[in-house]
Formats: structure tokens, C-alpha cells, sequence
């Protein structure tokens, strides 16, 4: 998931940014490595907590439906 979406981002914005040049490609994959490397220990690290907050604010309503 992480390839796929810093690939699209990264994507975009260089094009919006600087536009299709001749060395487009370039520019893009390397944008596209540095995210990767940034959203991964992001997810990994981030991930979790924001996994056990969103548990944390829905856990009463998944238990009243259940009841």
C-alpha cells in the first residue's frame, strides 16, 4: 500500500509542480524513494497508535451494537 500511494502522490505533485521535463522520470523516482523510505517507518511506527485511538473512540459503539 505504501509503494502504491507514494507512488501516486509523488507522482502528481512533480507533475503539477514542474510539469512533464525532460528529465521527468528522473526526478520522479527519486521523490518517490525518499517518500517510501520516510512512509514506512511512519506507518510502522505511527500505525499502531493511531490503530488504538480510532479502537479506543468507536469500542463503545461496536459494543452497543452488539448488545
Amino acid at each position: 500500500m505504501g509503494i502504491i500511494t507514494t507512488g501516486i502522490i509523488s507522482f502528481t505533485l512533480i507533475s503539477l509542480n514542474i510539469g512533464f521535463v525532460a528529465n521527468f522520470l528522473v526526478i520522479w523516482l527519486k521523490s518517490w524513494s525518499i517518500a517510501y523510505l520516510i512512509v514506512i517507518p511512519a506507518i510502522l511506527l505511527i500505525g499502531p497508535k493511531v490503530q488504538k485511538m480510532v479502537d479506543d473512540m468507536f469500542k463503545d459503539t461496536l459494543t452497543q451494537e452488539i448488545d
